[in-house]
């Protein structure tokens, strides 16, 4: 993938702590970048460095925008619900976790893809209650 240390770098930063300088370089590339895959990855992990709900939502949507690759459908209607759950909007984040959940099976069978899965159910007993609290499962905490 093109920029790949430059987006795992930015990534890193964030993990840390430096969500500011995070979304600054990651903004740079989603500016610099125009191949579908990356500008996915950019959008993704964009979505994650965001304080507030509705710019979370508004990357995360970019990215299914930009969506080539399959793999990344579970993760990105995962996070789309979840979004939606936030915003109190119930029948969209049910709607992308019923999506998520019809692309489970692209999913390896590993410790990312259980994440994953753990994830889709959190989201769905949090929706179920009416939680519209940020979960400690959503990779933006």
């Amino acid at each position: 993938m093109m920029h790949l240390e430059e987006i795992t770098a930015a990534v890193s930063l964030g993990q840390a702590g430096d969500r500011e300088a995070a979304r600054a370089q990651l903004t740079a590339l989603w500016d610099a970048v125009d191949d579908r895959q990356t500008r996915c990855a950019i959008a993704h992990y964009l979505a994650d460095v965001q304080d507030e709900t509705s710019d979370e939502l508004t990357w995360d949507l970019r990215a299914l925008e930009v969506v080539e690759d399959t793999a990344w459908l579970p993760s990105l209607h995962l996070n789309l619900a979840d979004d939606y759950r936030r915003l109190a909007h119930p029948l969209q984040a049910e709607e992308h976790l019923q999506l998520a959940r019809e692309h489970l099976h692209l999913l390896p069978a590993d410790g990312y893809g259980e994440v994953i899965r753990s994830a889709v159910d959190h989201v769905t007993e949090a929706l179920a209650t009416g939680n519209t609290d940020r979960l400690s499962s959503n990779p933006s905490t």
